[in-house]
């Protein structure tokens, strides 16, 4: 590790440990929904009544309701109807989401442009979690989709970091070095602040954990899974990985040797998943 990222990483370290580090908060939008859907007496009513407030997104929760995922016989017209068809946690989740997406943006324009790769990314990510888990386990697609989006979202505050520090903006080296060394104790550490589902708040440290020994197949798992197809074929040392060695795909009865006509055959339920959140 160079110099640079090495005390940078330090810094960031001895900041999260003095708890002098501000980390982000979730969008108010999504804080109300999470409040909602963790009231065991709430209504699809009460759901209705916070999202509505917020036109942008219940037009995208319709459209949503409407895509290829759910192949409905009608057509979804208004916001009522569409949580009756996606569910209360379905839509908790993905409301959550899609209310993440404005955290990904900065005024500087080189922040701006990696914040907005790495919600691409995780977009992506998100969308193939989705499929795997509907398709090889029984845990939820719409945790699982939202098990994509936050496992690099301790990256958020480390190009905070970089904003108010030119010299690491400008090393990009380095830049990636302190990404790749901190972003996954910070991704846990707001997790937890964020009083995220216990089963998501490790994800950040575990999903490139590819000998990771677990008795049972978990959204950290997929996450992972998800990850290396998401960058299959492209220049990234994640595309050198011998699946054979990623104890995730056993788990998830997923043959590391065949290149999959069934990952074919979902191609498109794969490209409805990853416009969800695009």
């Amino acid at each position: 590790m160079s110099a640079l990222a090495e005390k940078v990483s330090l810094d960031i370290n001895n900041a999260i440990d003095n708890d002098r580090l501000v980390l982000p908060t979730l969008p108010e939008m999504a804080l109300k929904v999470r409040e909602v859907a963790d009231d065991p007496n709430a209504t699809i009513k009460k759901l209705v009544d916070v999202i509505s407030n917020d036109a942008a997104l219940t037009a995208r929760i319709i459209r949503v309701a409407n895509s290829p995922l759910f192949r409905a016989a009608r057509e979804i017209e208004d916001l009522a109807m569409a949580l009756s068809r996606l569910g209360m946690q379905y839509t908790c989740n993905l409301a959550t989401g899609l209310a993440m997406e404005q955290m990904f943006q900065a005024t500087s324009d080189l922040v701006d442009k990696r914040l907005r790769e790495v919600w691409a990314r995780s977009s992506e990510i998100a969308g193939i979690c989705h499929v795997l888990a509907k398709h090889y386990s029984k845990l939820r697609p719409d945790q699982a989709a939202l098990a994509g989006l936050v496992h690099q979202i301790g990256v958020l505050p480390i190009l905070s970091y970089a904003e108010e520090h030119p010299v690491l903006l400008r090393d990009s080296f380095s830049l990636d070095e302190v990404i790749t060394n901190a972003h996954p104790q910070l991704g846990v550490k707001i997790l937890t602040t964020w009083e995220f589902p216990k089963e998501l708040r490790q994800i950040p440290m575990e999903y490139m954990n590819f000998s990771r020994q677990v008795a049972q197949p978990d959204y950290a798992d997929i996450v992972t899974v998800a990850t290396l197809q998401s960058y299959a074929g492209s220049e990234s040392p994640l595309a050198k990985v011998d699946y054979a060695s990623v104890t995730a795909f056993e788990r998830l009865g997923l043959d590391p040797d065949v290149e999959s006509a069934e990952a074919e055959d979902l191609s498109d339920e794969m490209a409805a998943a990853m416009a969800l959140l695009q």
